[in-house]
């Protein structure tokens, strides 16, 4: 099933069923008003989702016409919101621009911050951001939504507690992160508002392409109108959901409604490099950042500028049909005030 939340002037909006095409949706008011009350009670509400998913996907009369520009992120109040850092070519690229080394641990322990779970955008809205100096980054990614997790739970148990997928731009400001690293406590300011694709979907939705606890489908991004990035997402993903999700449980429960993140979706090229723009035949990038670095490595120095007021992001997920999964994340930069 697909679902969604529309904004009907609350602060978490009114969850919908949204048609496999995402043409049409049906009100869940019956079932659950909002997706956290769903999310806090799945067993109870999952059956009745579903009749209302099965019901407006058997009948193209059934149903009000879905306008994306109305959804609100999925879950807009999540109980928390964790970014992993499952793509380890990601990471070593970022540390390998800057003459670090890669720790071994890195490849068997993955790396998670926590991040602000009261700063989710719709797929529509403008990233409003103070000051082009910041830096201003996109990063293309996964997130799982999980119902309650115990602590310590295994990967294998984890798998069962993801019950939804949705697709995200996590806002970076990449000229913040060394001055709050440097501190030793992690981000906060470096990392902006996170803005989602309109449905969140069931692993079912997937079909073959949900395996092994990775999404294998092309994550597209599209900046300024140009192709920029085609990296698959279930390609170089050294930890996948259940081992990330566990990860995010290991010392403390964590409540129904929690987004847990892939972080930057980051594929090699196919010859074992680093990875080309798409222009010259690569899979591209899915965040500035890792251009940059490959700019500094092969060049000494990034030549590509991070995002300006006024620059435009598209992220998106395509069935073979070329139909959307998710709908797209489009956006704009605009200055704050």
């Amino acid at each position: 099933m697909k679902l969604a939340t529309l904004s009907n002037g609350s602060r978490y909006g009114e969850l919908v069923v949204v048609s496999t095409d995402l043409k049409r949706y049906v009100s869940a008011n019956d079932v659950a008003v909002t997706m956290r009350d769903a999310i806090d009670n799945w067993s109870k509400a999952e059956p009745g989702l579903q009749a209302l998913s099965d019901k407006i996907n058997g009948d193209a009369s059934v149903g009000e016409a879905f306008d994306v520009t109305k959804a609100m992120a999925p879950l807009p109040n999540p109980s928390q919101w964790a970014d992993g850092s499952a793509y380890v070519n990601h990471v070593e690229l970022v540390r390998k621009a800057r003459g670090a080394d890669l720790p071994a641990s890195f490849w068997e322990d993955p790396l998670m911050y926590m991040g602000a779970p009261d700063a989710m955008l719709g797929a529509n809205q403008d990233v409003e951001v103070g000051s082009e100096s910041w830096g201003i980054d996109m990063e293309a990614e996964i997130g799982v939504i999980c119902d309650d997790l115990h602590m310590g739970i295994s990967p294998d148990d984890a798998a069962d507690k993801i019950k939804l997928i949705v697709l995200l731009n996590d806002v970076s400001y990449r000229a913040l992160i060394p001055g709050e690293l440097a501190k030793g406590f992690g981000f906060f300011q470096s990392k902006g508002a996170t803005a989602f694709a309109p449905v969140a979907v069931t692993p079912d939705e997937l079909g073959d392409h949900w395996a092994d606890g990775k999404v294998h489908r092309d994550m597209l991004v599209h900046y300024n109108g140009d192709a920029f990035g085609k990296a698959n997402a279930g390609v170089d993903m050294t930890f996948n959901f259940p081992k990330i999700v566990a990860h995010a449980a290991k010392t403390r429960h964590v409540a129904a409604g929690a987004i847990i993140g892939s972080g930057t979706v980051s594929n090699k090229d196919s010859d074992g490099t680093p990875g080309k723009p798409v222009r010259d035949g690569g899979l591209g990038y899915s965040c500035i950042a890792e251009i940059r670095m490959i700019e500094t490595i092969n060049d000494g120095a990034p030549k590509t500028e991070f995002m300006k007021f006024g620059d435009q992001v598209r992220i998106e997920m395509l069935n073979d049909d070329g139909s959307t999964i998710f709908g797209a994340v489009d956006q704009k930069i605009v200055k704050f005030g």
